[in-house]
């Protein structure tokens, strides 16, 4: 190898520049390199309007006389070699303007970054982890998402737990104590507020300025890469917040990087984004879909994630300041195809959700059918029409009947996702337990069943941390999550229901292996509206599968509510959030319940249930089968199909 092997080539940076460098972090920033007899430190930039950059750091005392840095092509590729290994030190980039403005930059392709407040970026080499997650990337290669159960925990890391003096959790730390938790409650996956490097913790992270930097507020690179392996150890996927459509305005940033809106949309209303205070990537820049292509391949490249969970992807697909017109942006939406396109081709196994408010049609159809290429959609309309539902006192919940049903009208037309996120229990919108009317117990009676309802409901899960606990506060990004609650006997018993609830639906393949289809889902009764009463059956790729699930939204209790059911037999109850196990009153079907021959409910059979106030409740034919005993003759047994035992508060 000698120096000038290690510059660019010209095939590079004719990928970069049009936009097809999809490993763009392997030639710019700052690299180890390493021939038989030298070890070099390469650092590499983008700066086209610059009339000058130099490199300064600590190994230099910050002063660039004599690290200036060489202009390789005529579209401001700047690079410089320093024959010696600088892995640890800190540098930026000095950047000489047009103008004559002098800007210290951080380097956008920076793996590490100091702690802030401080804001320079650290050599730092990826090259050196042993991985042993094989087993679970294996298996991940080989399932259909959609067929599969996903509960995923929406967590930002300050604020889940912290130390007793207040510090955060370091990346270490955070895998001894919630990889436990995880799995004790069954969530099949975390999703991460955003990691990337970002320099206002009320961000939440957000606001990025390295995004190829794991934010070092709690800990290296490399320790985040030990917190993924783990978890993916423990059978726990790992889905990262990612932020590809706007990026943070501070000086040190991408912002006015050599001068001029290099990364952003050049014109002001394009650019700017004043509800966050960001500026908007300019999405039709090759050298910027290079920049953020790779940047998601460099998050499964080298961190081993499962998923990107896409942010504010309307602001995207729409110019910004397009207000009521919603004029689509032609160079956001051939972005999104795009960056799908290379993801999915780099590793099909990766999901890629788009947290999309619009009706845009086609968010999670394949690029090659015309489609966006998401694996799934936020489903936004469900999340606030039933929100608003049960925020609805119940003796008026009859007059918007339509905001519970109205989903199933286009519930297959993408492959969903069900949010409660942090976005919905913030800004004086109340927790998700504070959100329900009426007295304490009515308020753990209604979140019982709105959680029962949205696990019954197509589509797959997400809720942020803090659910489980039964928070009445918002939550509070600066303190961890209120865990005193589960000294509280409603808190615990709610936290029980939780658990057992996931472990319901994950073993319910009726629940979860139809979601995207018809198939899946069958109403029974959608229209007792005067009652606010739903009834509906879900179904798996077995008939033997199929669940019948009832929904009490008032405070009334009946002894006897007539549905109807698709065949003859005896039915069993499954589940009850009205058990006292849980908090509830104790109207529970504990026998089994034969069925009539008499139709009702458009259904060739009905039957005859008990059901408590603002109740949720499960029922599955019971299965008959042939047991051999050991004389060899066979006697026939009931039992119901799943059924599981529920341990006692």
């Amino acid at each position: 190898m000698t120096v000038n092997t290690l510059f660019p080539t010209d095939y590079q940076l004719h990928l970069f520049h049009e936009g097809n460098l999809f490993q763009s972090h392997q030639l710019f920033g700052a690299h180890i390199l390493n021939d038989s007899t030298q070890t070099y430190t390469r650092f590499c930039v983008w700066a086209p309007n610059a009339l000058q950059v130099r490199l300064v750091g600590d190994f230099n005392n910050w002063d660039g006389q004599g690290y200036e840095m060489q202009k390789v092509n005529d579209e401001g590729v700047w690079v410089h070699i320093i024959n010696k290994n600088l892995e640890g030190c800190i540098y930026k980039y000095e950047i000489l303007t047009q103008s004559k403005e002098m800007l210290l930059k951080a380097d956008p392709y920076a793996f590490y970054s100091e702690l802030r407040p401080n804001t320079a970026s650290i050599v730092f080499s990826l090259d050196d982890f042993n991985w042993d997650d094989q087993d679970w990337m294996n298996r991940r290669y080989g399932k259909n998402s959609l067929s599969e159960p996903a509960v995923i925990y929406e967590l930002h890391v300050g604020s889940w737990k912290k130390k007793q003096n207040g510090d955060f959790l370091t990346y270490r730390e955070l895998a001894g104590e919630l990889i436990p938790y995880i799995l004790e409650h069954g969530f099949t996956h975390i999703e991460l507020l955003p990691i990337v490097e970002h320099p206002l913790d009320a961000s939440w992270g957000y606001q990025g300025t390295g995004y190829f930097s794991v934010t070092s507020r709690y800990g290296t690179p490399n320790d985040f890469r030990y917190f993924v392996d783990q978890c993916h150890k423990h059978k726990i996927g790992v889905i990262l917040d990612w932020v590809p459509g706007h990026f943070c305005k501070d000086a040190h940033g991408l912002y006015r990087f050599d001068g001029t809106h290099l990364y952003s949309y050049e014109h002001d209303r394009d650019r700017e984004n004043a509800i966050w205070g960001t500026a908007n990537f300019d999405l039709g820049k090759g050298e910027v879909q290079s920049y953020l292509i790779s940047n998601a391949i460099f998050w499964m490249e080298y961190f081993h994630v499962d998923g990107f969970r896409m942010d504010a992807v309307a602001n995207i697909i729409y110019w910004p300041n397009s207000a009521g017109s919603k004029t689509q942006n032609h160079l956001g939406i051939q972005f999104l195809k795009k960056l799908n396109k290379e993801i999915h081709e780099y590793d099909p196994s990766i999901l890629v959700i788009g947290e999309d408010s619009t009706d845009f049609p086609n968010v999670t159809a394949p690029v090659r059918y015309g489609g966006l290429g998401f694996d799934y959609k936020w489903n936004m309309g469900w999340m606030n029409d039933i929100l608003e539902y049960m925020e609805t006192p119940p003796f008026a919940r009859h007059a918007a009947h339509s905001k519970v049903t109205f989903s199933l009208l286009y519930a297959f037309s993408e492959n969903f996702m069900l949010p409660f996120s942090h976005d919905e229990v913030v800004h004086g919108k109340k927790s998700l337990l504070d959100k329900m009317p009426g007295d304490y117990w009515e308020k753990f009676a209604q979140y019982r069943l709105l959680l029962g309802f949205m696990f019954s409901h197509p589509g797959k899960k997400l809720l942020f941390m803090g659910f489980e606990l039964g928070q009445f506060a918002e939550w509070k990004d600066k303190e961890q999550l209120d865990w005193m609650l589960l000294e509280y006997d409603m808190h615990q018993r709610l936290n029980e229901y939780v658990k057992i609830l996931i472990k319901l639906y994950k073993r319910s393949r009726a629940l979860f292996e139809l979601d995207h289809l018809w198939d899946g889902f069958e109403w029974i009764d959608a229209d007792n509206k005067e009652q606010s009463v739903f009834s509906f059956i879900r179904r798996g790729k077995k008939e033997e599968d199929t669940i019948i699930i009832v929904c009490n939204f008032t405070g009334i209790s009946y002894q006897e509510y007539q549905i109807g059911v698709p065949q003859a037999g005896e039915y069993r109850e499954i589940f009850n959030s009205d058990s006292t196990e849980y908090g509830g009153s104790g109207v529970v079907n504990k026998k089994t319940i034969a069925s009539l021959e008499q139709p009702f409910h458009g259904k060739p059979f009905s039957i005859n249930i008990s059901m408590g106030p603002f109740s949720f409740l499960l029922f599955r034919p019971v299965k008959k089968r042939k047991e051999r005993i050991g004389n060899g003759k066979e006697k026939v047994r009931s039992h119901a199909v799943g059924r599981g035992k529920r341990k006692q508060a």
